[in-house]
């Protein structure tokens, strides 16, 4: 918004100086690329983010797996977690250790993360693991990538955005500067005349 306010320096002025009109310019400049350029390196941040993690959505389901695991026993003194990578963020959690087995066949015993309040053993519940029986993560879904590349774009229209206002005011910083500057040089030649008789100030 304050590249806007620059705009009312093109209004005819007979004290409108040279430096404000193109303070003007610098500002229409600034609004014009704030409202074109910004949105569409937003797009197309966006748009190259949502290629990616939909790729690495399809990536990852064709590479993980949902198996299902049998409780042998809960491990002494786990504390109830919660699962960070749930949907909601309230799915409880406890550690225990569990026998499953793999996509590829071969049989795994380990300590993994059940999501059973109060674990018994036999008890069963999924994990997702890779082809070879390793746990990983839940693989990330379409609608979370999604919502990451709208928030990929959004800040990448806020960045541009910033840096063309940034630009803006450090274009007319040096243009004040160099207005100061000028005044200082014409101070200092009528400054030591000042008021004096004949010296036609």
């Amino acid at each position: 918004m304050r590249a806007i306010s620059g705009l009312w320096r093109w209004r005819h002025n007979p004290l409108r100086r040279a430096t404000d009109l193109a303070e003007a310019w610098v500002a229409l400049g600034a609004l014009l690329l704030i409202l074109v350029v910004a949105p569409s390196v937003g797009s197309l941040v966006g748009g190259l983010a949502q290629g990616t993690l939909q790729e690495s959505v399809r990536q990852q389901r064709a590479s993980r797996h949902l198996v299902t695991a049998t409780v042998v026993r809960k491990i002494t003194g786990a504390a109830l977690d919660t699962d960070p990578e749930a949907t909601t963020g309230r799915e409880r959690r406890t550690r225990v250790v569990a026998d499953w087995t793999a996509p590829d066949g071969t049989a795994h015993h380990a300590a993994v993360m059940a999501s059973l309040d109060t674990p018994q053993p036999g008890d069963h519940f999924t994990i997702w693991t890779d082809q070879q029986g390793r746990t990983v993560a839940r693989p990330l879904d379409s609608a979370t990538a999604a919502t990451h590349a709208v928030l990929a774009g959004f800040g990448a229209a806020l960045l541009t955005a910033g840096l063309v206002e940034a630009g803006r005011r450090l274009i007319v910083w040096r243009m004040i500067r160099r207005r100061y500057a000028r005044w200082d040089q014409a101070w200092d030649k009528a400054g030591p005349d000042w008021g004096r008789t004949g010296a036609g100030s």
